[in-house]
């Protein structure tokens, strides 16, 4: 007798994985990160000189070019422009917090339903007291109540358990054999979506590092090829911008590459807890089942 999950639960899992397509959201964020650069930051009202920036057409047609035989540079006094100084790295970069932002509250949502309704460790002390008292059906009861993917799992394994019971067809070490099979089935089942998008936020962790870095040494790039441009008078004013564009895209990488990598590590927590917690009732399905069959 093979003991499978039930195509009814596959659809509704199946469901569950939905979630965001990383292959539609991302490039949408990516015009985002870019409109962002363009409108929000590189606003001529962002910058010192600009009512002559927007006589010229605005910081993106006029941004390191002369007006008025004077060069145009962001200007410190506006932090959001101090931002657009750092170059064309900046909206990946701005991407990149963007997508971390959106996915992060994916992950939430997600796994706040994947938690189901009321406190997850009453509902497996309740579960765990119910199988110490053969109450398989009022366990079931408990599952249907909590609506989460712990609960999910463990209706599948109480389900099986009960068909289990009233099969004549294989010995106990068979029975124990399919009852682990379909709670591991359970298990596979209602990962994929817990798991779903931890990889961006991984992914995002490492690479905006190394994105920030190509952009710092942009920066420094044009900054020593400010002090050998001008003999023996370096231009100081292109100097500075160089140095600024590096420490810029290295603080919006470190920053954003920290934020991913917290915010992974907690999500990963997350979805540990609500594992350990599919073993632990798990185990006492099992035990539940050798002791009463």
């Amino acid at each position: 007798m093979e003991m499978n999950v039930s195509k009814n639960d596959e659809q509704v899992i199946a469901k569950k994985t939905g979630g965001l397509n990383p292959a539609v959201i991302i490039p949408i964020l990516l015009v985002i990160g870019i409109c962002i650069y363009l409108f929000v930051l590189g606003n001529p009202g962002n910058f010192k000189d600009s009512e002559e920036i927007a006589k010229k057409g605005g910081a993106l047609s006029v941004a390191f070019s002369d007006v008025d035989g004077k060069d145009i540079h962001p200007s410190d006094d506006s932090f959001i422009g101090i931002i657009y100084k750092g170059g064309v790295i900046v909206p990946i970069l701005i991407t990149f917090m963007i997508t971390v932002i959106v996915f992060s509250f994916e992950r939430y949502f997600v796994l706040k339903k994947a938690s189901g309704k009321g406190n997850l460790d009453n509902f497996v002390l309740k579960v765990r007291s119910l199988l110490n008292q053969n109450r398989v059906d009022e366990a079931l009861e408990e599952c249907d109540r909590q609506e989460g993917s712990v609960g999910n799992v463990v209706k599948e394994g109480l389900t099986t358990y009960k068909a289990l019971s009233h099969d004549t067809t294989l010995n106990k070490e068979q029975k124990m054999v399919a009852l682990n099979k379909a709670i591991e089935e359970a298990t596979t089942l209602e990962m994929p979506m817990l798991e779903k998008n931890m990889m961006i936020l991984s992914t995002l962790g490492t690479v905006a590092t190394l994105i920030a870095l190509l952009g710092t040494v942009i920066g420094m790039i044009k900054a020593f090829f400010a002090l050998g441009s001008g003999g023996g008078t370096p231009d100081a004013a292109a100097l500075s911008t160089g140095i600024s564009e590096a420490l810029i895209n290295t603080a919006l990488g470190i920053g954003t590459s920290a934020i991913a990598i917290m915010l992974y590590n907690f999500f990963t927590s997350k979805i540990d807890g609500l594992t350990y917690k599919i073993d632990e009732i798990a185990m006492s399905i099992q035990q539940s089942f050798a002791e009463f069959n």
